[in-house]
């Protein structure tokens, strides 16, 4: 593998929480008074892309800097930085490693070692370039959602105990001190309304792009293949279509009611034509950020008894294709190994349609 096709972080970069926290104001507020002023907390668990120098002789030899790329929800970072300076009302962090690593928005395996041996032996049954069914092992992926190879399969067991322990390694310099930030954030979060009232939303923010990209790093234009993404934003609470409890076992993490309020602040303030360029729970539902912070609001809620504090979670998957816009599109649909230059009118634009839409939700209109 040369270095120079992908992005790499140097080996030995580990990332503190302040590398990893953006707020507004930063030389007038430091983070506790970010936290009092704030009612939201951003996480980004997939903006990372750049892979950790260390894991560079594990990757396929044939993945490039555009499929790297694609692997990550890296569109959404620039938008959350901006939307965090100008917004004193967010608190945002941002997983510093690609999901490459492992995976913030799953459950954590209890033998990581098992779980990565099953998810190679998937993609090995399935066969080259084929789907493989990787639910329940998917915390480390090693092919991406176009089915492409990332990390190249272990020829034996030492080589998969070495892959593993490299990824826990690497893990504990970014990974899990994003995970680390996220609760302590959540805790400060919760303590302060359980102390105040109020309320606190912890939004899990995303993106998908509609069309798996091909080998040669064209988007796939065959829509057999392609995901019916709305055109902005599909926002869950692990509900139905319309926000509404699917079934007993599965409550919702935000109130329908106020779901439906959020999107429709998102269109007024998007300026979307069609309702449905944001859509509830379609085409996701949501997944383990919102429902593992919905739990953890619950148990508090029971604990603690009534009290003037309101606490959701809510999953926002944008469109790759919306955030990324037009031109970049059109230069993704044309095969390459190098990625789109960021947009920053087009950054600016979502950052403040962003603050735009929850200061609309706050107010009630």
């Amino acid at each position: 593998m040369d270095a120079h096709d992908v992005d790499l972080i140097p080996a030995g970069t580990a990332f503190s929480p302040a590398d990893i926290i953006h707020y507004a104001d930063p030389d007038m507020r430091d983070l506790a008074q970010a936290i009092s002023d704030a009612d939201v907390l951003v996480t980004a668990p997939h903006a990372g892309a750049a892979i950790p120098e260390e894991l560079a002789g594990f990757l396929s030899p044939d993945l490039t800097r555009r499929l790297q790329v694609d692997f990550s929800d890296i569109a959404t970072a620039a938008v959350v930085k901006r939307w965090a300076e100008i917004d004193p009302r967010i608190v945002a962090v941002i997983n510093p490693h690609p999901r490459l690593v492992r995976d913030p928005n799953r459950v954590q395996p209890s033998d990581l070692r098992a779980d990565v041996r099953e998810a190679f032996d998937r993609v090995r049954a399935a066969g080259p370039r084929r789907d493989a069914d990787l639910t329940g092992v998917d915390a480390v992926r090693p092919v991406t959602y176009s089915s492409f190879p990332v990390l190249s399969a272990p020829r034996s067991d030492v080589e998969l105990a070495r892959l593993v322990e490299t990824l826990s390694h690497v893990a504990s310099q970014g990974l899990d001190v994003y995970e680390a930030t996220r609760e302590e954030l959540t805790d400060l979060f919760i303590t302060k309304v359980l102390a105040q009232g109020g309320a606190f939303t912890r939004l899990s923010f995303h993106d998908s792009m509609h069309a798996p990209m091909r080998a040669d790093g064209a988007l796939n234009d065959d829509p057999a293949v392609q995901v019916e993404m709305p055109a902005v934003v599909a926002l869950s609470n692990y509900g139905d279509e319309v926000g509404e409890q699917c079934g007993a076992a599965d409550p919702v993490t935000m109130a329908p009611v106020e779901l439906r309020r959020l999107a429709e602040a998102h269109r007024r303030e998007f300026e979307v034509a069609e309702p449905e360029a944001v859509t509830l729970n379609r085409p996701y539902r949501g997944s383990h950020e919102i429902l593992d912070a919905a739990e953890r609001f619950a148990r508090v809620s029971a604990e603690t008894g009534p009290a003037d504090a309101s606490f959701a979670a809510v999953q926002a998957e944008f469109s790759r294709a919306y955030v990324l816009g037009p031109r970049a599109l059109e230069e993704l649909s044309e095969p390459g190994e190098a990625w789109v230059e960021e947009d920053h009118e087009r950054i600016e634009f979502l950052a403040y349609a962003c603050k735009r839409a929850w200061d609309a939700f706050r107010d009630g209109s």
